[in-house]
Formats: structure tokens, sequence, C-alpha cells
């Protein structure tokens, strides 16, 4: 048996669900807090795309963080939620008019804006309110990450940020605007980097930028450097909370700062991934001509991960102690991609046993469908039991 989950109270309920927990979420923010209170000028922001869970989103809140924004139903839950919108920050590649509304209305910190197409509507529409909006180009730095092909956003072919050639002739155009405020530049290379080179790398560009921009006599305020960072999803027993020191160490030591310069961090994945698990329960164990399925009532619908990326999550049979046998372990959907996970051992499964599928806070009940008319899977945290 697991010790972690309270298994018993788990069983009075519906699977499957999401079981979040509070307590490691707040020694996490705790580190985070610890290690960002080093250096100077540091701000961490949340991610509110990896979940968006209002329980969590209060913790998250309560512990002091910003919130980086990807929509407009983003800032309204994290204005429900308790955020300040004096620290909202709204990316994205296709803000809509009311999105861009809603955010001028608010007076949200300020818009990472991701082309001059876009420069000009935030222009328009606060010109309408007789606003002015503070805005961040968004640049794409062409840096690598070693990470997954569909989770890089930092290379020339991403559809992300603008161009740096581009980018001075954007800060010209704002800067002769009547109703918007440049005061920074936002990067972001990707997701899942546990390289801290590649944080390097993006700091030695950024130290480039701005030396080419000095020369033109444009001063930054605000650097915004995104998140990335990654966990680790082998052993989130082991190793529950993310080497954040090595990794605002990392800016420390290459990003160098101007006096007075606020550089800005949007964690998403590191802050909520090891808090979550997806628990569901074994409907079938089905012996195949070759194989052994544990067969789950959860599907792709519940944590697309798996389907969608080919990710890992560790998988565990938190109903018994018996000897391990190895399964692939499968859900209901209609489709041959369904799969959590193949050829992997687990305590011997039995029809009714309650299966863990680990580190799966961040991007699992966020991304949640109702394909094959599926319900919504609930997200409960330790305080619930």
């Amino acid at each position: 048996m697991n010790e972690k989950f309270p298994i018993e109270s788990f069983l009075q309920k519906q699977t499957p669900f999401y079981y979040y927990d509070t307590e490691l979420l707040r020694e996490t923010l705790k580190a985070i807090n610890q290690e960002a209170a080093k250096h100077e000028g540091f701000i961490v922001h949340y991610a509110i795309k990896a979940n968006a869970n209002p329980k969590v989103l209060n913790v998250i809140c309560q512990a002091g963080l910003g919130a980086d924004c990807v929509s407009g139903g983003e800032i309204e839950r994290c204005i429900e939620t308790g955020f300040s919108p004096s620290k909202i920050v709204y990316a994205g590649v296709g803000k809509s008019d009311w999105e861009i509304n809603l955010g001028l209305d608010k007076n949200i910190f300020c818009f990472n804006v991701e082309s001059v197409a876009e420069l000009e509507v935030i222009n328009e529409l606060a010109g309408r309110k007789g606003k002015t909006a503070s805005i961040c180009f968004r640049i794409n730095p062409d840096v690598g990450a070693h990470t997954h092909a569909k989770i890089t956003t930092g290379l020339a072919e991403n559809k992300f940020g603008i161009a740096m050639r581009d980018m001075e002739g954007a800060i010209e155009k704002a800067s002769e605007m009547k109703n918007v405020k440049f005061i920074g530049l936002h990067f972001h290379i990707g997701s899942q980097i546990l390289n801290m080179d590649d944080f390097a790398a993006l700091c030695n560009r950024i130290n480039d930028i701005q030396c080419q921009l000095e020369k033109r006599h444009i001063k930054i305020e605000n650097i915004n450097v995104g998140g990335g960072l990654g966990i680790d999803y082998d052993h989130p027993n082991r190793i529950p909370i993310p080497n954040f020191k090595a990794y605002f160490d990392t800016y420390a030591r290459f990003l160098k700062l101007r006096h007075g310069q606020k550089l800005h961090f949007e964690l998403g994945r590191a802050v909520v991934a090891q808090m979550g698990s997806l628990i569901t329960r074994t409907l079938y164990v089905k012996q195949g001509t070759a194989k052994q399925f544990c067969i789950v009532d959860a599907g792709m619908t519940d944590l697309i991960r798996p389907a969608l990326y080919q990710a890992f999550h560790k998988i565990e049979n938190i109903s018994s102690q018996e000897p391990k046998e190895t399964y692939d372990v499968v859900g209901p959907i209609c489709e041959s991609s369904d799969v959590f996970a193949k050829s992997i051992d687990l305590h011997r499964v039995h029809r009714g046993d309650l299966i863990a599928i680990r580190s799966a806070g961040a991007y699992g009940e966020i991304m949640a469908s109702q394909y094959n008319c599926r319900k919504l899977p609930k997200g409960y945290t330790t305080e619930d039991f």
C-alpha cells in the first residue's frame, strides 16, 4: 500500500479524478520564493495554463506569485481566485478583441505582444478607452532547447514571437503610438528543460540583444525569460521539488542585468506537476496473446500527454503489495493511442485496484476533454479528504 495517498477515502470517490497534494505545493512555492529572493529584481509569475484548478490557484496566489495568462478566460480565473491585476502578464500569439479589452479594463501589468499587427490593434483598442497599455515585445531568440519538438518555442521556425531582425522596427513603431508604452522584452524557449546550458544560452542571446539596443539608446525596464524548467517524471517521490536554486542561479550568473532592471519568470510545470496524480480504477485485467493489459477507467480524455507527446508518467498500483507483473496500462477510449504506458511492472493488479498516474499536476486536468461524451474528471486537494 502507498502511504502517500488516503486510499480508503479514495475508494469512496468516483474515479477517475485528480488528487493535488497541497502540502507539497506549499513546500514547492516556499522553495521558489526562497531562491528567487536571493536575487534582486527577480519576480515570479505562475503560468496558469499548467493548472487552473481554483483551489490550486488560491494556494499559489496566497504565496504571492503573479500570473502569466494566455487567454481572457485565464485572466478572469486569476482575478476570481485573488490574483492582483497588477501582477498579471498576458501572452499569446492570438489575442481577440474582447480579451484585449478585458486586460485593458482590468489594468493588467502588461501585454506580451507577438506581432506588429497585434501592437496596432492594442493601440487602437486602448485609444478608444482613453488608456495606455503597457507592452513587452516577445522576441523569438532562435535558441534551441533540449526537449520534445512539440514544446520548443524559441526557434525561428516556431509561430511565437517577433523575429530579431524585426525587433528594432517594432520598438520604434511602438514609440510613435499614443496608447501603448513599451516596457520590456519577453522570451520563452520551451518547456520541460533540465539542461541549465539551454537557459545560459538564452542569457547570452539576451546580453547581445541588450548591447545592440543600447547602441540605439533603447533601454529595457523589464526582461521576461518565460519558464521552461522541467521536473523529474521518473522519480516523483525521491525528487518532488525541482532544482530552483540551479535555475535562478543560472540567470543570476549569466544574464547581465542593468541597474534597476526587473527579471520576470513564468514557471508552470515546475510549480504544480509533482503535486498532482490522476487516480483511476482498474476495470479489467486482460490477458492478450503476447501481453497483459491493465484496463483502467481513465483515458486520454483525462490525461492526454502520453498520447500527444508520448510522455512518460510513473504509474503505481496503490492498492497492492503483491509481486510485480508486467502490464500495458490502457484506457477505455476508442483510439489505439489511448495508452498510458507499455510493458511496465506493477504490483499484481486486480479488478477494482486503484492506480496512481504520477506527476500529473501540470497539463492534466486543464487539458481534459469530453471526447466519447465522457465526463470531465474532478480535481480534489488534500483538504478534501
